[in-house]
């Protein structure tokens, strides 16, 4: 990450000076139903004290310059005590740099009390959606300071994100979309149409800034912006996006359900009294922990595969698949002698390797 350019009032001391005055807002119905979500965002999930005093509602604001993002930071002025403005230049194309400094002037403007550009570096792993979004959230949290950052993720957003769950096939949590809050994100606009952000931005007379990544059709979320949802809502009479937005905020509701009962389960199957020949498995990585087999086998398949599931990210395992997880599973239920399962994660050196061995799941670095 390059270093960061800090812009600040004229006249004021640097961060911790006090807050420039907001611009005003017009009351307009698209400003009114931004500024309710935020709101609403901020009274849920900003910290506040046990004594019952008012909190003080600091937060940071991920500004791209976009309009859903430009109409999350016009909001957040007015409804938050304190809002810094970060802004990513992912310096992926000519003159990025002018459009970062353009929206950090548009955020002091509005009202922000800083506004920070944050130059980063792009790699390649993955393709550039994904390594653009490592970098991005790298920046954010190095320079959040302790606040928590607020994104400008729409409904629309999370239509397309359940969508791309939908296609890989991992199962619920891979269709449970965006929480409004994983600390430190935080997402006030999963409720609001992108038409109602740029509709503010037409209000307050702010001109968005249109990259041109986002209508590249190379993107597979840009042909789901563009083709697939239009498509769904013509065939299927409207209301699409928003549908897919409360399927995800259901199956999340009843996936945190059952994340509790199988972090019991994973606790039982550790638990349970290791055989007296445990000397054999020290080895196993983490804390050593294994699991017993017979605990899992009696347990509902939808929690027995969540423990496993913890149990592997435990060790130490990473990029967890369905494939995966369903060949630990047979370890438990279908067991023929079969060899141990390798999955991703461990070191350079090492892979890890789950394994049954004397009635107990083991996980060892090979």
């Amino acid at each position: 990450m390059g270093p960061a350019v800090g812009v600040t009032p004229p006249d004021s001391g640097g961060f911790g000076a006090s807050r420039p005055s907001p611009r005003r807002l017009p009351e307009t119905a698209a400003v009114l139903e931004v500024r309710r979500a935020v709101r609403a965002w901020l009274r849920t999930f900003a910290e506040s004290p046990g004594d019952g005093a008012t909190s003080s509602t600091g937060v940071a604001v991920a500004l791209s310059g976009g309009a859903d993002s430009l109409a999350l930071t016009a909001a957040a002025v007015i409804e938050a005590d304190e809002v810094d403005a970060l802004i990513i230049d992912h310096r992926l194309q000519t003159g990025s740099d002018e459009v970062a400094a353009r929206a950090a002037a548009t955020a002091l403007d509005l009202g922000c009390r800083t506004a920070r550009v944050l130059p980063v570096d792009v790699g390649v792993d993955g393709g550039l959606e994904a390594a653009a979004r490592r970098a991005r959230y790298a920046a954010l949290d190095l320079a959040r300071e302790g606040r928590p950052v607020l994104l400008g993720h729409t409904i629309d957003d999370q239509a397309e994100t359940v969508l791309l769950g939908l296609a890989r096939g991992s199962g619920g949590r891979s269709i449970q979309g965006m929480a409004a809050y994983t600390a430190p994100w935080g997402r006030p606009l999963l409720g609001v149409r992108r038409a109602v952000t740029r509709q503010l931005c037409a209000d307050l007379g702010l001109v968005p800034y249109e990259d041109p990544h986002n209508s590249a059709p190379e993107f597979t979320r840009v042909r789901l912006r563009t083709e697939v949802l239009p498509l769904l809502e013509e065939v299927l009479g409207g209301g699409v996006a928003a549908a897919l937005a409360r399927t995800a905020d259901q199956l999340r509701a009843d996936g945190t359900v059952l994340d509790a009962l199988a972090e019991q389960l994973l606790e039982s199957a550790r638990g349970h009294e290791r055989p007296s020949n445990a000397e054999s498995i020290v080895d196993a990585v983490g804390d050593g922990s294994t699991l017993s087999v017979e605990t899992l086998a009696t347990a509902p398949e939808a929690l027995r595969r969540r423990a496993i599931r913890f149990w592997l990210l435990d060790g130490g395992a990473k990029a967890l698949t369905e494939k995966h997880l369903r060949a630990v599973d047979a370890l438990v239920t279908a067991w023929r002698g079969q060899g141990g399962v390798a999955v991703g994660g461990g070191s350079p050196e090492t892979r890890l390797v789950a394994a049954r061995e004397r009635g107990r799941l083991t996980l060892r670095g090979l």
